[in-house]
């Protein structure tokens, strides 16, 4: 018999063996992302202290039949980014969480770049 692939499991522990090497400061926090099947969670973390210093998900935005994750993805990018500045933060370190770098989480740094945060 056929062991079914655990997705999941796999991304936790790609996750475990690069959470080794990143690490944020209070001055350069660690963006940590989350994805479930229908939202979209971004986190700014401070490491030294264990605290959360910025939260974004899709769960805070309105949604609308008519809009796209495309367009979470850059509302949700916009938010971050001017909690961020409120908080005087320009360079973060970034923590794509064992997921690949295509679809939301690529479309979310670039948008994050755009609006002047340095990785």
């Amino acid at each position: 018999m056929i062991k079914s692939v655990d997705k999941n499991k796999l991304r936790v522990k790609r996750h475990k063996k690069k959470k080794k090497t990143i690490y944020g400061t209070t001055e350069v926090p660690r963006l940590y992302i989350f994805k479930s099947l229908k939202n979209f969670y971004v986190n700014l973390v401070d490491d030294v202290n264990g605290k959360t210093l910025v939260s974004e998900s899709s769960l805070k935005i309105e949604k609308s039949s008519s809009q796209d994750s495309d367009e979470l993805t850059k509302k949700i990018a916009n938010n971050l980014s001017a909690k961020a500045a409120s908080l005087g933060i320009k360079k973060i370190v970034f923590d794509r969480s064992g997921y690949k770098y295509h679809g939301k989480i690529k479309k979310l740094a670039d948008e994050l770049r755009d609006k002047g945060l340095i990785f």
